[in-house]
């Protein structure tokens, strides 16, 4: 496989897993009103969060770059980077600084600007022929 074909994998990748965060986010509390039980899952931790942030991240990392050296269009940097700012602060001090609310509202910013920034790579990498 191709570095550049590694690169188009991360961008879908990269996508999925800031969606994910986005439905997470929104539809975790739905979840929990309807079915109490799911508090027991370890998916409405904190520690969740962290751990999409952690994958997240050398994800996004790779396959911006790797698509930025081929098609030389920073603007995917500056889409994906502020995104992965705002989920960073948001996971290390987002309750404190925003409250409940606000740190939900903060961390669907962040994963659609993410996701933003790997939607418009992924195309200039296809248009560009990046995958030669």
């Amino acid at each position: 496989m191709t570095s550049s074909a590694k690169g188009l994998l991360l961008d879908r990748a990269a996508i999925g897993l800031s969606m994910l965060c986005v439905i997470h986010c929104l539809a975790l509390p739905l979840l929990l009103a309807l079915l109490p039980s799911i508090t027991a899952l370890p998916i409405s931790d904190e520690r969740f969060h962290l751990a999409l942030l952690l994958l997240i991240l050398p994800t996004s990392t790779i396959a911006l770059f790797l698509g930025c050296r081929r098609h030389r269009d920073h603007s995917v940097l500056v889409w994906g980077v502020s995104g992965i700012v705002v989920l960073i602060v948001t996971a290390l001090v987002g309750h404190d600084l925003f409250g409940d609310a606000g740190e939900k509202i903060m961390t669907v910013v962040g994963a659609v600007l993410v996701a933003v920034g790997h939607i418009r790579n992924f195309r200039l990498c296809r248009t560009h022929a990046c995958t030669q």
